[in-house]
């Protein structure tokens, strides 16, 4: 029963992001209704100690991203570098090429080190104006976008500086560029396939004589000047937010060291405000990168960027403030699924298989897929049976640098199920909806999970590592 529990507030929390529900009000509902079957006492308790601790949580950490983010992406569209940018793209690669584009802005970006959120931000203007001007239809960003920022630069291709490559290494010992021979190969694997089905939505559409569309939400402007900027000047905010990133992630632990405290000035004895800086390097890295990407693009755009700002950034504000909400609260949402019964019974029956790479692959994607986090559902995993994992790895003679790769992969496999909280944020910058978009998004992840079964074949067959 507390298995059956779990499943029917998943199901619920999948049928209204679906239909279009607001899931910052129905992952509360979902999450304590499962609580109120198992245990009525808890709902309070869980509702405040855990579902608003976590979803403030995230809030806290993360909203400076997806504000800077959603900032930095309206200031690319209103400067006209998004324009700039997709007119020579298309001059280079042709118009029919314009997914293709789309999907090595997004893996540059992402393997780069740029957050996932911040890439859908940033990507979305060259999108629409790519695919308005070759007249694919607005409904396959979503999936385009996705192939490129959620996939093989995610957590295949080895040395890639997103999380779900990261975690592995803290409970195996390895490092971000374990497998290399595998993890490249799943990559290459997951983008033949995905822009094999890409191209054929493209062309079904066209056959039937469907365009970009019409009455279309959240809507880039339309950049009325004649004379676009120079794409390279385009170019160099995003090519400046991959760089520091890069940078201020070597430089902030130099600056800081391991910890940093300071005293706030206040009446009366304060108690030190100490920070772990190991643990937030990354985010303040991101953050100072975008600021250095948002006042680039305000020297080289001029006037054409401050006359429109004040518009601008409040939509830009308006989209990051849905954006984060959504995800924080499918963040709480699988702190509390995970923190119930029926959740313990799915880990406990996932032991019984007994390959252990199907069984870590499996076990991986599913409390990703439960969870609706990559990163969530890793962790659970990993902190739950990443022992097992290793003594069954060990006596199989399997290297635990195929192990890394393999949880990695697994956990970008089943997470962006409809209530995942990167696929919620990319809708709703886009505009689109689940019932429009979904279905793409959904067979990219079908790839992705082929993609972990294809390395785990690959290395049986071969020993490829």
């Amino acid at each position: 029963m507390s298995f059956l529990i779990v499943l029917a507030a998943l199901a619920l929390l999948m049928f209204v992001a679906y239909r279009g529900y607001s899931v910052i009000l129905f992952a509360p509902v979902a999450a304590l209704g499962a609580v109120l079957l198992t245990d009525p006492s808890l709902v309070a308790p869980m509702f405040t100690g855990l579902f608003m601790d976590k979803m403030v949580g995230f809030v806290k950490l993360y909203f400076p991203v997806f504000l800077l983010g959603a900032i930095f992406g309206k200031v690319i569209e209103l400067s006209g570098f998004s324009k700039s940018i997709v007119a020579a793209v298309i001059k280079v690669v042709g118009a029919k090429r314009a997914m293709l584009s789309i999907v090595l802005v997004g893996a540059i970006l992402t393997y780069g080190g740029v957050s996932l959120f911040v890439v859908v931000f940033a990507v979305y203007p060259f999108a629409a104006e790519m695919f308005r001007q070759s007249n694919i239809p607005k409904r396959l960003i979503p999936g385009t976008i996705a192939l490129g920022a959620f996939t093989f630069t995610m957590d295949s291709l080895p040395g890639t500086p997103q999380i779900q490559n990261i975690i592995p290494s803290t409970f195996f010992k390895t490092d971000t560029w374990a497998a290399p021979w595998l993890g490249t190969l799943g990559g290459l694997f997951i983008l033949a396939l995905g822009m094999v089905y890409l191209e054929w939505r493209r062309r079904q559409a066209a056959a039937a004589g469907e365009g970009y569309g019409t009455n279309l939400v959240n809507e880039p402007e339309p950049f009325e000047h004649t004379n676009l900027p120079n794409p390279l000047i385009a170019l160099l905010p995003l090519v400046l937010v991959g760089v520091m990133n890069k940078v201020f992630t070597l430089l902030i632990p130099e600056f800081y060291g391991k910890s940093h405290s300071f005293v706030p000035a206040v009446i009366g004895k304060a108690a030190p405000v100490v920070q772990e800086i190991s643990k937030i390097v990354a985010i303040w890295a991101v953050e100072g990168a975008l600021l250095v990407g948002i006042l680039t693009v305000f020297i080289f755009g001029g006037k054409a960027v401050i006359s429109r700002f004040a518009e601008g950034s409040k939509a830009a504000i308006a989209g990051s403030l849905l954006a984060s909400m959504n995800t924080a609260s499918e963040y709480g949402f699988g702190a509390v699924i995970a923190a119930l019964p029926g959740f313990l019974v799915v880990a406990d029956g996932l032991r019984a298989i007994p390959n252990p790479l199907v069984n870590e692959a499996i076990t991986v994607t599913a409390l990703a897929g439960i969870t609706g986090s990559a990163s969530g559902g890793m962790s659970i995993a990993l902190a739950a049976m990443a022992d097992t994992f290793i003594q069954s790895a060990q006596a199989a003679g399997i290297p635990l640098e195929v192990l890394h790769r393999v949880a990695a992969m697994a956990s970008g496999g089943m997470d962006t199920l409809p209530h995942n909280g990167a696929v919620i944020t990319l809708l709703a910058v886009t505009g689109l909806t689940h019932r429009q978009s979904y279905k793409d998004i959904f067979s990219i992840t079908l790839i992705k999970t082929l993609a972990v079964f294809f390395i785990i074949t690959l290395y049986y067959a071969f020993g490829i590592v």
